[in-house]
């Protein structure tokens, strides 16, 4: 089989090693199906002689970051919804023969909520996908901090306003006791 056209049907997944055995394939068109899911080895001993790959039109929100390792062939893969993260920001860097494809990408969700609606290109050029988790990571953890020192000090002015009320407590009870002045001639208490 060199060419093999699977075009609208009703593919919801691309298991792997499925095309294994298809050694002489150079055209994969999958289009218009319902395809959501592609394992990581689904193209494997298809990945090196496949020219023209074409998961255009289908329900493709993310695939695996190695799915389309060692990919050579033209890949189509405009109209899914695809929700733009650091793995697909890796998955287009791998195909490496495939600029114009990363153009037909758009972002239907991302970790980024304004590059929803945009070209993945786009999205990619004004941020690094892959940096996000280690910044939000970041302000949390600055978050977390500041909650701390927050806590330490409101327990640290707590204990001294309470220490301050006790020893005025304290200090007005021994105040308030009746106090008994010695006469000079009184000897003291203490015997020997």
């Amino acid at each position: 089989t060199v060419l093999l056209y699977l075009d609208s049907n009703q593919i919801t997944s691309i298991p792997n090693e499925i095309f294994k055995d298809l050694h002489q394939l150079r055209v994969l068109n999958l289009s218009k199906n319902g395809i959501e899911f592609i394992d990581e080895h689904a193209f494997k001993g298809v990945a090196e002689t496949l020219q023209t790959l074409d998961l255009s039109d289908n329900r493709i929100q993310s695939v695996h970051k190695n799915a389309f390792n060692n990919l050579k062939a033209r890949a189509r893969i405009a109209n899914n919804p695809w929700h733009c993260d650091c793995t697909l920001q890796q998955v287009l860097r791998s195909m490496a023969s495939n600029h114009e494809t990363a153009h037909n990408v758009i972002c239907k969700t991302s970790v980024l909520d304004e590059h929803a609606g945009r070209p993945f290109l786009n999205a990619a050029n004004d941020a690094d996908l892959c940096n996000l988790p280690k910044k939000t990571t970041d302000y949390a953890m600055l978050v977390t901090m500041f909650g701390w020192f927050t806590m330490v000090i409101s327990y640290v002015v707590y204990y001294v306003r309470q220490n301050q009320e006790d020893a005025r407590r304290h200090l007005e009870y021994l105040k308030s006791l009746p106090s008994r002045q010695k006469k000079a001639d009184e000897p003291d208490d203490i015997s020997t």
